[in-house]
């Protein structure tokens, strides 16, 4: 088993924001990581902070506030500064490897009633983007990346093709005819903009006898599938008349399972 990362993060008074990080990294992977926290002048851990993480289902046990000077000289991969005050005081540490500087606002001095959770929601998204670039060979990353956001992203960039897009995720399959009654729009134009959307690799077809039905593609990365899904249920008037439309289509053509 190789090596475990060790990952040290620093804020000011070691009481909310890094303590959450070292908790986070912990929960999300202790076998590939080993999470430290400290402060440049540390206090006590918050009881929001602990209340924030234990509604996440994140354990808080042996979270302690710490001064950087109990971890001086102690080896680090990656020294992580959670707000600019800690960056700017942040010495260099002997034994340390990568720093990286992050910066959240401090929940302590937020109105909201709720900002020890969003503050904790936040590190928990850039956490999960450090596991992953830090953890996977930029290789392996690239080969499960088979569709970028930036192909994705131009590829949707026309309304007709976005909204065959949503059109094709809600209803799983559908055909040319299909997506001409829905979207009221000559077959030719809607062939074309299938070709685009099943080039960039967003849909696969399947032959059916007379009829070709085109399906988002099984191996999309799920984070494709998931912004589909998202957009689609958060877009419902924008695609009301071209569902309806396509609901109402008579002699839709019959379908055979993908399998057969």
């Amino acid at each position: 088993m190789s090596r475990r990362k060790r990952v040290l993060f620093l804020c000011v008074a070691n009481s909310s924001r890094s303590q959450m990080a070292e908790a986070l990294l912990r929960h999300l992977d202790s076998e590939h990581f080993e999470a430290v926290s400290a402060g440049t002048a540390p206090t006590q851990v918050d009881p929001r902070t602990r209340e924030a993480l234990e509604h996440l289902g994140v354990s808080t046990a042996g979270l302690v506030s710490k001064s950087i000077e109990q971890v001086t000289g102690e080896p680090f991969d990656y020294v992580i500064t959670l707000c600019d005050k800690s960056a700017l005081e942040c010495l260099s540490l002997p034994g340390a490897g990568e720093y990286i500087a992050w910066n959240f606002a401090d929940p302590a001095t937020s109105p909201q009633p709720d900002a020890y959770r969003r503050t904790l929601q936040e590190i928990h998204e850039r956490l999960r983007m450090f596991v992953l670039i830090t953890s996977k060979p930029a290789s392996a990353i690239a080969q499960s990346a088979s569709l970028s956001p930036v192909e994705l992203f131009k590829c949707l960039a026309d309304e007709t093709r976005a909204r065959i897009a949503l059109l094709v995720s809600l209803e799983q399959e559908l055909c040319v005819c299909e997506l001409t009654a829905a979207l009221d729009q000559v077959q030719p134009k809607i062939s074309r903009h299938l070709a685009l959307l099943r080039s960039c690799g967003l849909l696969e077809d399947r032959r059916n006898g007379q009829w070709v039905y085109y399906r988002l593609h099984p191996q999309l990365p799920a984070w494709v599938t998931d912004m589909l899904k998202t957009t689609l249920a958060n877009n419902v008037e924008w695609l009301r008349q071209d569902v309806q439309r396509l609901w109402q289509m008579r002699d839709r053509p019959g379908r055979k399972p993908a399998c057969d």
